[in-house]
């Protein structure tokens, strides 16, 4: 008899950090549970967006006695150009990650480390770039193609070639607006100059500027990033793995990959799979090499080769505290420099592989094209060498782990989709099976649910518990980045997880085989979100604000998120989220990014930092799109 399937808790996930907490005391060693204790109260005015560090005569803050800086900035203009440095800095980030992608396929040869895997896909994105393909070498296309995406980002005139798959609609709406995204890099360095004191103090024209900046990312380096990064590596496909801290494995060597960019763990996965590296694993008495993804370099892992998801940002320092990580290698982005004092405390090896993340008591060890396979097979075999230097009063495994079923890129969902289109009546490689099971209400709507943990709240708790909420109400989820591993050690990434669904949404899921929450991917792959949307309402043959579908980032942290939200919004999706915006102090900022942005580009942010009250919003809006399309 089958046992009953049940979702792993946030008090059952609580229980687990605690125990290893205990360990990091044991040890002496702090975790971000202590460092948020003894950084409480947070600064009011950071929380407000109205302390300016921009200039060397404050930093100025604004107050009852002092409504202006020292150069006359107001509330408005200082929480205007803060809100802007932070869409910048988050545009910078992923588009970054995204050129780095790029140059990897300028670098790609067959003999070489980097290899062209998605030949479809490069060659459909070379026709749609006009990049002659007939008769010609795969690599030569490919480095083609590669060098168009380059160029992208510093180009000196016109704008974003990506735009050119948006809805028409929204490419006009755009240029209307004055936000049509141009090279990745001016776009940043014009939000930089902007906002040097004594340049635009106006909020509204910096909010304009965010959601270009914004823009810039989602439909420009982010999407470089998953493009490139499918042609490379392989375009994600729906198939199981499993997720949480119970994947660290006692009887073999674990290796754990951190960050983003997945260069890095692509060369760390070969090696570990290399039957040398095994055999070399059970001469020091490992029964084999267990390589586990932590942050959205695991899902990155995750989506493309099954394997297993550690956890997301919150849980970096405990699989340390597990006493079983032999090797943690991170690239960039999202990571703790407490890394390196925790690893310190165990005999874990901890490297970092990448000039963009520096971290002190690593070693480091520069990934390039020239030298990824050399670097990679190093650390694989000192990861192997130190898995007998394990202590073993300190090793803890928590057994919470659960089934996940990823993979889910516009391709995989369409790959379901045709499941259960009518062969006699239905085309096929469409989205129109989707559309039938909203129009019907069967489906509700759907939310992407995106964004970072932050101990700011309860961790994944709001994740989690929206999530839950949502399914009850037939709404489907796609999920990334750290929300998605949350729904991950959840189990709602388990297909069996559609007995917590609504009549409708549990039908759907039995008739096309898939969870609940799919898993998209990265926080780069919300660009594949931005596709998704699109591709909807050109088959649907309505504009992307009409449709009944919204984005949710409950428990967002970084300058990414962003960036992210921006570029949502410009999209025509309306944004929920859970964690106030940093611009509170000004009462004119605030009506912009939810209102205001309504007027320019027809969506804007809901906030509200009660869960409870975050998805009762996401229902209503939900079912106000549905009514205003008449199902």
């Amino acid at each position: 008899m089958s046992q009953e399937f049940k979702l792993t808790t946030v008090e059952q996930m609580e229980a687990d950090q605690a125990r290893l907490h205990q360990t990091a005391e044991q040890v002496g060693i702090d975790t971000w549970q202590d460092r948020v204790a003894k950084q409480m109260p947070h600064c009011g005015f950071g929380e407000k967006g109205i302390c300016c560090r921009i200039c060397a005569m404050g930093p100025c803050r604004i107050t009852p006695k002092a409504p202006k800086g020292i150069c006359g900035a107001t509330a408005d203009a200082i929480a205007g150009r803060n809100y802007l440095r932070m869409a910048a800095g988050g545009a910078a980030t992923h588009s970054d990650h995204g050129r780095e992608c790029a140059w990897k396929l300028h670098d790609a040869t067959e003999d070489g480390y980097y290899h062209v895997t998605d030949a479809s896909k490069l060659l459909k994105l070379a026709k749609e770039w006009g990049v002659p393909t007939k008769g010609r070498d795969i690599y030569d296309v490919a480095h083609d193609v590669a060098d168009i995406s380059i160029n992208e980002y510093g180009k000196p005139t016109g704008y974003q070639r990506w735009v050119g798959r948006a809805t028409k609609e929204r490419q006009k709406v755009w240029e209307k607006e004055g936000i049509l995204p141009r090279a990745v890099d001016r776009e940043v360095v014009t939000a930089m100059h902007m906002t040097h004191m004594g340049n635009t103090a106006d909020a509204e024209a910096l909010v304009r500027q965010s959601l270009r900046c914004g823009l810039s990312d989602g439909w420009g380096g982010s999407m470089t990033g998953t493009e490139m990064s499918d042609i490379m590596y392989g375009t994600p496909m729906p198939h199981d793995t499993e997720g949480n801290l119970g994947v660290m494995e006692l009887d073999q060597v674990n290796i754990v990959c951190h960050g983003h960019d997945p260069a890095v763990s692509e060369m760390i996965i070969r090696y570990a799979e290399d039957p040398e590296m095994i055999k070399r694993a059970k001469k020091v008495g490992a029964k084999g090499i267990n390589v586990v993804g932590l942050c959205c370099t695991g899902n990155e892992m995750m989506m493309r080769h099954k394997i297993k998801m550690a956890g997301n940002f919150l849980q970096q320092e405990a699989v340390i505290l597990t006493g079983v990580c032999d090797a943690i290698v991170v690239d960039v982005q999202c990571i703790f420099p407490n890394i390196g004092p925790v690893s310190e405390c165990f005999h874990t090896k901890f490297y970092t592989t990448s000039p963009i993340a520096r971290i002190p008591l690593s070693e480091y060890l520069e990934i390039t094209s020239q030298n990824a396979g050399k670097i990679a097979e190093k650390i694989v075999m000192e990861a192997i060498d130190n898995f007998p230097n394990r202590d073993p009063g300190k090793i803890f495994i928590p057994e919470h782990k659960h089934v996940a079923t990823v993979g889910y890129s516009c391709e995989g969902i369409k790959s379901r989709l045709d499941t259960v289109a009518n062969t006699h009546l239905d085309d096929f490689d469409t989205y129109k099976p989707l559309i039938e099971g909203v129009k019907s209400g069967v489906i509700r709507g759907a939310v992407a649910m995106v964004g970072c943990n932050n101990p700011k709240v309860r961790p994944d708790y709001s994740h989690i518990e929206i999530m839950k909420k949502l399914l009850e109400n037939d709404i489907v989820i796609v999920a990334t980045g750290c929300a998605a591993q949350a729904a991950s050690k959840a189990g709602l990434l388990d297909r069996r997880a559609k007995i917590f669904c609504g009549e409708g949404l549990r039908r759907v899921c039995t008739l096309a085989d898939i969870p609940p929450v799919l898993h998209m991917g990265s926080c780069v792959d919300i660009s594949r979100m931005m596709l998704l949307v699109t591709g909807i309402a050109k088959d649907w043959g309505i504009n992307t604000t009409q449709l009944p579908v919204v984005g949710c980032a409950p428990e967002w942290m970084s300058e990414k998120a962003v960036s992210i939200a921006n570029y949502v919004v410009a999209t025509g999706i309306d944004t929920y989220l859970g964690i106030d915006p940093l611009v509170g102090g000004s009462a004119q900022m605030m009506e912009l990014i939810t209102e205001g942005t309504r007027k320019m580009v027809g969506a804007g942010y809901i906030i509200n930092t009660d869960p409870e009250q975050l998805v009762k919003d996401i229902i209503d809006g939900i079912e106000a799109k549905r009514a205003a399309l008449g199902i």
